[in-house]
Order: structure tokens, then sequence, then C-alpha cells
């Protein structure tokens, strides 16, 4: 029993809409998982994070060592504990954001307004760092 060309058109149609996803067009790319973006992004964001976390750890280190005889020694010691904390919040902001489910439609309001809170808050910590770069984290020399 010879099928007809209708017929094998019928069974690739149906093939193809079984194999992709309900969104995708037949024989076209699979649709992005929002997801699984979202989770490369927060994590890609998490280590940007944790890079800065320990850039301010070590500039709060060398000013200590500097004492309060440094010039700046009290605006730098609160900015950079300004941007420490901006930061650990992001970070708990960040892990929320990656355990909630993108695909829940009760959830995106709540998603976009915590991804808006954390973008907002990594530009403060910009602002901050680049005040922070500006008043100047030296090294004590030492001459031990």
């Amino acid at each position: 029993m010879a099928l007809s060309e209708k017929d094998l058109e019928e069974a690739h149609k149906r093939h193809f809409l079984k194999a992709s996803h309900p969104d995708a067009w037949p024989g076209g790319p699979a649709p992005l998982n929002m997801n699984h973006y979202a989770n490369k992004k927060s994590a890609a964001e998490s280590m940007l994070d944790v890079a800065l976390l320990m850039a301010n750890a070590s500039q709060l280190k060398a000013v200590l060592e500097q004492g309060p005889n440094f010039s700046f020694y009290t605006p730098i010691i609160t900015l950079i504990s300004i941007s420490l904390c901006l930061q650990v919040t992001v970070g708990v902001l960040l892990i929320f954001i990656v355990r909630w489910n993108l695909n829940d439609e009760q959830k995106h309001r709540r998603l976009n307004a915590m991804e808006n809170l954390a973008t907002g808050l990594v530009f403060i910590i910009v602002v901050v760092n680049i005040f922070i770069t500006a008043f100047g984290v030296h090294r004590p020399n030492r001459s031990d």
C-alpha cells in the first residue's frame, strides 16, 4: 500500500509538531528556554559579584592597614562598607530570582520587580566603586 504525497506531507508535519516545542515553527529552531537563560545570566552576575566582593574586601584591608592617618580614611571605609552591603543584597536577590520559575505567569510581575531592583542596585554599586577608585586605595609600603 503506497502512501500518497499528501499523506507523506501530513505525516512529516505531525512528526515535526510532535518533536518540537508547541510554540516553535515547524522545522525552525527551538524557542529560547527562559529559565535556562535567566539561570545562566544570574550565575554570571553572581560570579562578577563575587569578584567585586573580593576586590572590595582587599581594598578594605589595605585601608585598615594604612590606619586613620590616611587622608580619606572615613569616606573610603564608608563607601567600601556600602558597596559590600549592596553586593550581599544583590547576591541574595539573585538567589531568589534563580529559584523561581519564569514560566509561571503569576510570578512575572514580582520577578520583573526583583530584576529591576537588582539592576538598580548594581548601578549604585558601580557608582560607589567609581568613588572608591577616585579616592584611591593604596597598599602601604612595608620595609619588613
